[in-house]
């Protein structure tokens, strides 16, 4: 049962990234939680994570749909404690920007049990780059 649960969770986090829905975003984190996302800073913490209002800011940068997609998604479950990695898309075009772009990320995702709920702990996101002296970010990577 504690799986699909992290399961449901991470499947009502990709319906609500793309349905821009801030609230639902922030009601799945730990009051504690730390975050390492694809945009600055290198770390983010609590409040700064849990905020709706970052989130709603966020989602303004954005023209038309936000496509997001999980894949390969795997959980592996201790007790109250888990844990889950994917495969995720992002997909969308930036306010005033001639064209939208779309970006595959690698992410893990921790989670802790309270009184019967799991929320979220910390967020891994992270970008492979070419280890070609140039040190581009492989945004163009596939599954």
């Amino acid at each position: 049962m504690s799986e699909q649960q992290i399961r449901d969770l991470m499947a009502a986090r990709e319906a609500a990234m793309a349905a821009r829905d801030a609230s639902t975003l922030g009601s799945h984190y730990a009051p504690d939680v730390v975050a390492f996302t694809l945009a600055p800073p290198l770390a983010q913490r609590g409040a700064d994570v849990i905020s709706v209002e970052a989130r709603e800011a966020w989602f303004e940068t954005f023209e038309g749909p936000i496509e997001y997609e999980i894949r390969d998604l795997e959980v592996f479950l201790g007790g109250d404690i888990a844990y889950c990695h994917a495969l995720n898309r992002l997909s969308a075009r930036p306010k005033g920007a001639p064209a939208g772009f779309s970006l595959w990320f690698r992410s893990t995702v921790c989670f802790r049990r309270e009184g019967g709920e799991w929320l979220i702990t910390h967020v891994h996101d992270s970008t492979p780059f070419h280890m070609d002296g140039t040190l581009r970010a492989a945004v163009d990577l596939k599954p």
